[in-house]
């Protein structure tokens, strides 16, 4: 391969890399705003100016081929001036916004004006005023004065939304973004230009004002919005989840999220819904009970009722660890759980959107379960046998159809999981509380069957967020129980898997688990499209398996 040297460091680079990409590539980091990996060049910062051994003048990295024997310096005297004097002149018009802004903590142009910057300025006019809070789309709010014209955002409305919506308008340093006439910013991936733009000209209106980043804690997930699982970070504080991230992997989602996977899966963590503790249904209502007098009753319940008697249906939104515990519940039984799917034809893309909307079903049916296409296959399984109870978890069949609620209605047992209340919930002889997602370990499988890792962002009652080496804001290592930070609600929820590995242990099938990495284990060692993969192997970015479905 052919080498360039880069502040004396001889590195190795494929033809066609510019300057950057090599230096990227060998973990070199060479300033820069307009660039980015997956968006064309545009060459209008000028912050990544270096200089190049016989050259005549400085060139940008971003836009230079690297070549053979080519000699670069990025922190010579002359590249340092040039870059000193580009910051200046991107500073003259910025406002001081620092303290209010939510780019703040995250901020590049902080970062480099502190690191390039020259501490003071000579520009002593008014500043050039611009408009600000401007509503650009449904999710995103612009402040004209705080762009710096990098143009990240049009580029990836144009190149990877594939929906041309942004434009510049005027010149010179009155130049600002707009959307075209009669259009609004609104395409289904629209917020990722808050996660690309280097300053804080444009903010998600969800998260706006509410936190600042150092006081938020930020864990590796993944999204539950649909079956392609995009990698995301979930930022909590106060045990409160206040915003989802998309998290880099180039096999999934490489930099991206759609905005209803950003918005819309994780406000029910902390909503006023959740299920807290565990009930049991006496007189007609269902009253709060303890842990171990439901896991007794609804044990005992079960081992009245005959393997035809019993339906187990499991869940495309649940872990694998959570269904593979049901299963074994279920084999108890003699019996086989289904899941239900949940298709929303024609709502899919080919960016990042699937029309499955939910992120276990390849791992449920790995597992064995079987497949039920809609409300009307469970209702046929529900009224033409001789069904008498149904053991529910993490899912809402009542609430798809209404004669499918009468018929769980007229059970003579029902028992449910859920992390929020619905119509199932509602009709419940045993609801216990599962933890959601953002609660517990665990692992899904997208629909091309990559094997993908959750973990606990917010407490429950039985997590604590030290320890159980959870991740930590610098509030949670230094707050104290009185601290107004410290106050956020804990749920007394449990993982499925872990409700049912007790409740399959009642039922005289002597198997109990202590841990998720457990359950998981027992499935790498029985599942043959799981062999040889463990939590370790997963990581941080998946592992790709070979399946075929039936």
């Amino acid at each position: 391969m052919p080498q360039i040297t880069i502040d004396g460091k001889q590195i190795e680079f494929k033809p066609g890399q510019t300057i950057i990409q090599a230096a990227r590539d060998a973990g070199i980091e060479i300033p820069h705003f307009c660039w980015h990996p997956e968006l064309s060049v545009s060459g209008n910062c000028r912050v990544c100016l270096v200089e190049v051994e016989k050259m005549p003048k400085l060139v940008i990295a971003c836009a230079t081929i690297a070549s053979e024997g080519m000699v670069v310096h990025t922190r010579s005297e002359k590249a340092l001036e040039a870059r000193n004097a580009v910051m200046e002149f991107i500073l003259i018009n910025h406002p001081l916004d620092c303290p209010i802004c939510d780019e703040a903590g995250e901020c590049k142009l902080q970062e480099y004006a502190y690191a390039h910057g020259k501490g003071e300025s000579r520009f002593e006019e008014i500043k050039n005023r611009k408009d600000k809070r401007v509503q650009l789309g449904p999710y995103v709010k612009f402040d004209g004065e705080r762009c710096i014209s990098c143009s990240r955002c049009i580029r990836f409305s144009d190149e990877i939304a594939k929906a041309n919506q942004l434009t510049f308008v005027k010149r010179g340093d009155r130049v600002t973004i707009t959307t075209f006439p009669g259009e609004s910013f609104d395409n289904p991936y629209s917020l990722n230009v808050v996660d690309i733009c280097p300053v804080g000209a444009l903010t998600n209106q969800d998260f706006r004002f509410k936190s600042r980043v150092w006081e938020m804690s930020h864990t590796d997930s993944v999204c539950i919005g649909c079956a392609r699982g995009c990698n995301i970070d979930i930022w909590v504080r106060n045990n409160q989840i206040l915003r989802l991230t998309p998290r880099f992997n180039p096999e999934v989602n490489n930099y991206w999220m759609c905005d209803n996977g950003r918005l819309n899966t994780f406000k029910h963590v902390n909503s006023d819904t959740r299920i807290d503790g565990v009930f049991v249904r006496r007189e007609g209502a269902l009253t709060k009970t303890d842990w171990e007098t439901a896991y007794s009753g609804a044990a005992a319940e079960l081992k009245k009722y005959k393997s035809d008697e019993i339906l187990f249906v499991g869940s495309p939104f649940a872990t694998l660890e959570d269904n593979f515990v049901l299963k074994k519940l279920a084999s108890h039984f003699n019996s086989a759980p289904y899941y239900l799917a949940h298709i929303k034809p024609g709502d899919q893309d080919d960016i990042l959107i699937r029309e499955d909307k939910t992120p276990n079903s390849t791992g449920a049916e790995l597992l064995g379960l079987k497949k039920l296409n809609g409300a009307d296959e469970l209702l046929t399984l529900l009224t033409n046998g001789n069904v008498k109870a149904a053991y529910i978890v993490e899912d809402d069949p009542a609430g798809m159809d209404g004669a499918l609620k009468d018929a769980l209605a007229k059970l003579k047992l029902l028992i449910v999981h859920a992390t929020n209340k619905n119509e199932t919930s509602e009709l419940a002889h045993y609801l216990f509380p599962a933890a959601t997602y953002a609660e517990k370990h665990g692992a899904f499988v997208n629909f091309k069957g990559r094997v993908q890792r959750i973990r606990p962002a917010v407490e429950t009652v039985e997590l604590d967020r030290a320890l159980d080496g959870m991740n930590m804001s610098r509030w949670d290592k230094f707050g104290t129980k009185f601290d107004r930070w410290k106050q956020g609600h804990k749920y007394d929820a449990l993982p499925s898997w872990k409700i049912l590995s007790r409740l399959t242990y009642l039922v005289n099938e002597k198997t109990k688990y202590n841990m998720a990495e457990e359950v998981f284990n027992e499935i790498s060692n029985t599942v043959e499209a799981f062999k040889g993969i463990d939590y370790d192997n997963i990581g941080d970015m998946g592992v790709q398996i070979k399946y075929e479905l039936a």
